[in-house]
């Protein structure tokens, strides 16, 4: 006696999403921009609330610096209780960066840096200088919970580069972050006509940050080699009470001299 075949059964098709509800996620938290200033301005009035709620819950932290970090999660504790005492809450810093910006070398640290929420817990990552992961070494982490497929979280919060260039009115279609220029006098000067010749040629808006400690050296050498008609803008002590931005052709910078608190984080804009 024969027997009909039993029929297959169909391959259960997963989405994305439900292949990693194993893991856990990496939340990019966003940061205040008045990390060492000395300024108590308070923390509802620089993130979003929701950034805050967010920011209490999480008990596994990937920063750049583990003291800030801290500081950072008092003053959420001030407003939203941590879901756990602080003394509890894991907070890793990230590696320092190669020299040479080549990454592979760095992988498996950053794998390692993942495991919380490979083992399913939620991950929080805290840059510097705002946005997470932008112009910032967590990036390399972002890209190692894409290799390992844990979801990622962006919030919104404030970006110290792209506040800087919006405040600046100069070209925001197409824009470059060329980071820490030379500390060499003669290096940084070529370096400087090197950007302003790009920037002239194709209209691209150029980004450079400098240490506080720095500013005025950084500033000095912009202004004597850029062009007189290239706009320079300065923006200083984002979102704090003594912040601003200034605006103007090198000729006039030249100039006037107007008073900036050099302690103040600042973010270079020119184009040529």
């Amino acid at each position: 006696m024969s027997t009909a075949p039993v029929p297959a059964q169909p391959t259960e098709k997963r989405s994305p999403a439900a292949a990693v509800q194993r893991y856990g996620r990496l939340w990019l938290v966003p940061n205040t921009l008045d990390l060492g200033t000395g300024h108590d301005t308070p923390l509802d009035q620089l993130l979003p609330h929701v950034v805050i709620e967010r920011a209490a819950t999480l008990g596994h932290w990937v920063v750049e610096n583990a003291k800030s970090a801290r500081s950072l999660l008092k003053r959420v504790d001030a407003l939203v209780p941590l879901a756990q005492p602080l003394q509890q809450v894991q907070i890793t810093e990230l590696p320092r960066p190669r020299k040479d910006g080549r990454a592979d070398a760095d992988a498996q640290a950053y794998d390692h840096l993942l495991r919380p929420a490979l083992l399913g817990h939620e991950l929080g990552l805290l840059s510097e200088a705002g946005l997470p992961a932008v112009a910032d070494p967590g990036a390399l982490l972002v890209q190692a919970a894409h290799r390992h497929g844990v979801m990622v979280e962006p919030m919104s919060g404030p970006s110290s580069l792209l506040m800087a260039l919006a405040a600046s009115g100069l070209n925001g279609q197409s824009f470059a972050f060329v980071g820490y220029l030379p500390v060499d006098a003669g290096a940084r000067a070529a370096r400087i006509r090197e950007l302003d010749a790009l920037s002239r040629r194709s209209h691209q808006t150029q980004l450079a940050i400098e240490t506080p400690y720095r500013n005025a050296a950084l500033r000095a050498a912009l202004i004597e080699h850029l062009q007189p008609s290239t706009q320079l803008a300065v923006a200083s002590g984002l979102t704090l009470a003594g912040g601003s931005c200034i605006s103007w052709p090198v000729a006039r910078w030249r100039r006037e001299a107007p008073m900036l608190d050099d302690r103040l984080p600042a973010v270079y804009v020119w184009l040529g």
